[in-house]
Order: C-alpha cells, then sequence, then structure tokens
C-alpha cells in the first residue's frame, strides 16, 4: 500500500459551479492517483474537464466544512488549469487527466503536475489538527462502519483536541461531531438501514 496524503480537491461541474472535496490521494511514478468512488460529484468533474487542483491546507475546518454543508470558502483562479485554489492553500497543484483506470466501484485517475505554488510555509499539524483529520475520514464512513466503532474512536481523539486544539480545530470538531449525532439520530429513528 502506498502513502496516502490528506488533501482537498477542487474541481468544477459542468455549469462551471465550484465543488470542495477531501480526498486521499496517492502519487505513483510521477503522477498524482484521485480515486474516487462511483457515484461522486468529484468523479463526475474530473471526467468532464480532466483537470483538478490538489490544496494543501493546515485549516482543518476546510475538511469538516466540506463533510458537513459547509463548502463556501475564498478562491482564486487556478494559474494553468480550469479549475480554481483555495486562498488558504499553503502549496497547491494544478493538473491534468492523463490515464484512466476503469473499475465498477471505484476508477483510478492519473493526472500529470502541470503547475505548483507553494504561498506560504508549513509550520506541521499539530495533534488536534490530525483528529480532526481522522474524524473527517470517519464521516466520509458513517454508512459504513458501526457507531460502536466511530464511538470508540471518538474517545480516543479527544483525547488530542482536550489537550492541543485551538478556535480552528475546535469549531472543525464540533462540526464533525453534530453530523456523527444527526446520523445517529437519523439512525436510532429507522431513517437510515
Amino acid at each position: 500500500m502506498s502513502l496516502i496524503y490528506e488533501t482537498i480537491i477542487t474541481s468544477l461541474d459542468v455549469a462551471g459551479h465550484v465543488h470542495i472535496a477531501p480526498f486521499g490521494i496517492r502519487e505513483e511514478q510521477g503522477l498524482v492517483l484521485i480515486a474516487p468512488y462511483r457515484p461522486s460529484a468529484s468523479l463526475d468533474n474530473l471526467l468532464h474537464h480532466r483537470t483538478a487542483v490538489i490544496n494543501m491546507t493546515d485549516d482543518v475546518r476546510v475538511f469538516a466544512g466540506a463533510l458537513t454543508g459547509r463548502r463556501d470558502w475564498p478562491l482564486k483562479q487556478a494559474d494553468k488549469v480550469k479549475g480554481v485554489v483555495l486562498q488558504s492553500a499553503l502549496t497547491h497543484r494544478e493538473l491534468e487527466l492523463v490515464e484512466i483506470r476503469e473499475h465498477e466501484i471505484r476508477p483510478e485517475l492519473l493526472f500529470r503536475i502541470v503547475h505548483e505554488v507553494q504561498h506560504r510555509p508549513f509550520r506541521g499539524f499539530n495533534r488536534a489538527q490530525a483528529a480532526v483529520i481522522e474524524l473527517a475520514v470517519l464521516v466520509s464512513r458513517l454508512h459504513m462502519l458501526p457507531i460502536e466503532k466511530i464511538d470508540a474512536e471518538i474517545a480516543y481523539l479527544h483525547i488530542a483536541i482536550a489537550k492541543t486544539a485551538g478556535e480552528r480545530e475546535m469549531q472543525a470538531w464540533q462540526w464533525l461531531i453534530e453530523r456523527i449525532d444527526n446520523h445517529k439520530a437519523a439512525k436510532d429513528m429507522g431513517n437510515i438501514a
């Protein structure tokens, strides 16, 4: 298994509307591999325009926001491809699609990097930022994981939140916890299988 980097992918739909989504990406022989599940807005957008922008940000609210309906973040136009860049990006990479490995559930899209810019230095993640990203991954899989696993993970991850979270991390954490609470409530009411 190759190393996975947690990033934010920005893409455009057919009408030019921005879609912001957290994505674990891999690198393979100098190319970036993005593997969205079917069906997804990201997959549709990436196939339509054949471009994407990877945003590396330490503002974990963007990860949490994308999973909780908060997708209105300051943006600017990409330099070389049809797309947008998060203004909070520390670094961004502009990509062009070069290969598609078809798969019924999760096709693999290989992109070449056509432009990369470092906007600000990366000072590192604190433990709370890492905990928010881990909780965001769990939220993206709520439909696949048992509630007991999610509760156990929350209990462990909360230690880092309690010890090291700043205002941004607390806000992102709360958004994700609300999303989980809503999921549990719907499941308790029999609305989710």
